[in-house]
């Protein structure tokens, strides 16, 4: 496991301090923020805007990011997890933010393709790239992560360990935290054997000088008596013999003093939260409500009497949205292949205008150009209702030229679909329902 990565950085206060949050930034390296410093004021011109700033930072997280996740270009293959898993990365973004690999490349040589490779076997390729991340962008995202791997994540660092370790408020049982300073110890002391039964006090004695600035920080007296026997006795050897006699003591007669540092229990912070406002339920689509689907429900069933928002006898299932996977021609056959019986809705630039069409037959990406026969299909517009529509692009994209249209002079509708002079249009947005018979 890599000792430490990032030793300007306070890492795990960082990390205390905002348990309670979601995500947090760390701080960049100093040397790092004069010269984003001096880059911001000779060509950004952002002065002391504390806003500017924290613009340019953001932006330029992102952009390292970008350019982590670019896989032209680099210089270093870092390998980890018994070579399982290798990463890519730049050397100068490396060397400048973490003296831990500016010494490491400084004795690597470089391959045949010029690359360095630095493996770390012990460390696995989750917590490397999260670590990675950091480097990189300065942003470590908490949101989703299990607390076990935020802890494994700060075991990168014994100084990070210590920090945490005194803190009265980690909210983990401590028979966990034991748990991982004695997994972290032995990690860190390499001649140990792996059967605990195998162990010589030598070897206990290494494990204590492992932990011996760890140890003092456990609350052995707030750990119950079954945690101690199954987890603290195996390990006894590396107590210092006072202390142990203590705890026994202490389980048996609590109210008897005792020589050793009692040290507080660890509070729980609780957060209490505000009550959860009522959620309002989301639109199954940003073009039309649920109106508009019953009125469009009525026209598919041919019915003279319209549904109501009660008796819909049709699901509107979201397929494809413009905004969310794209406007290009391609993208509509990819996502609609196969599809039948669907609603394409469009939102026509400039007008605001809803247009759309219904559709009973099944789309077939390997038919574009042919034509095929129904009288089950109809096209609409949510102000009149008719004539010939056409969804096109001779750029790849709906929304950049105006080449979707509904022909005037149309001979297959009774009925115009506009009332504008202009047939041709360009739109906003679109979406595609697959209509499905809700079932009782």
């Amino acid at each position: 496991m890599l000792t430490i990565f990032l030793n300007t950085i306070d890492f795990l206060r960082s990390v205390a301090r905002c348990s309670h949050r979601s995500f947090f930034v760390l701080e960049l390296d100093n040397d790092l923020q004069k010269n984003l410093g001096k880059k911001r004021s000779l060509d950004l011109g952002f002065n002391d805007s504390k806003k500017m700033s924290l613009k340019f930072f953001d932006k330029l997280s992102q952009n390292l990011i970008e350019l982590l996740n670019d896989k032209d270009d680099y210089n270093v293959i870092i390998e980890v997890e018994n070579k399982k898993k290798s990463f890519t990365a730049h050397s100068n973004v490396l060397k400048f933010r973490s003296s831990y690999f500016r010494r490491e490349l400084e004795n690597i040589q470089t391959n045949e393709n010029n690359v360095k490779i630095i493996i770390k076997s012990n460390i696995s390729a989750q917590i490397f790239n999260f670590i990675l991340q950091y480097i990189y962008g300065g942003i470590v995202d908490l949101e989703n992560c299990e607390t076990r791997f935020i802890y494994d994540l700060m075991l990168a660092a014994e100084s990070a360990l210590l920090s945490l370790l005194k803190r009265d408020d980690l909210q983990i049982e401590e028979v966990k935290i034991w748990d991982y300073v004695i997994k972290w110890g032995i990690a860190q002391t390499s001649t140990l054997p792996k059967n605990l039964e195998d162990w010589t006090k030598e070897n206990f004695l290494a494990l204590k000088t492992t932990l011996r600035q760890c140890l003092p920080h456990i609350r052995y007296f707030h750990l119950s008596g079954i945690e101690v026997f199954d987890k603290i006795e195996p390990y006894k050897k590396i107590l210092d013999k006072q202390l142990w006699k203590d705890i026994n003591q202490y389980i048996v007669a609590p109210e008897q003093p005792v020589k050793s540092i009692i040290l507080p229990p660890r509070s729980v912070l609780v957060t209490e939260l505000p009550p959860r406002a009522k959620e309002s339920k989301e639109s199954f689509s940003t073009i039309i409500s649920e109106e508009h689907a019953a009125e469009i429900s009525t026209w598919i069933d041919r019915k003279t009497t319209a549904y109501t928002l009660t008796d819909i006898p049709y699901k509107f299932e979201l397929i494809l949205r413009g905004t969310r996977d794209g406007f290009t021609p391609q993208t509509f056959w990819n996502i609609c292949h196969g599809h039948a019986c669907t609603v394409v809705l469009l939102k026509v630039k400039g007008t605001d205008e809803i247009v759309g069409g219904y559709n009973p037959l099944a789309y077939d990406k390997n038919t574009i150009g042919k034509w095929t026969e129904t009288k089950d299909s109809f096209i609409f517009s949510l102000k009149m209702f008719g004539g010939d529509f056409c969804m096109s692009s001779n750029k790849s994209n709906f929304t950049l030229d105006d080449c979707c249209f509904c022909r005037i002079n149309s001979h297959s509708y009774e009925k115009l679909l506009r009332s504008s002079s202009s047939e041709f249009f360009s739109i906003t947005d679109y979406e595609v329902f697959k209509i499905v018979k809700k079932t009782i």
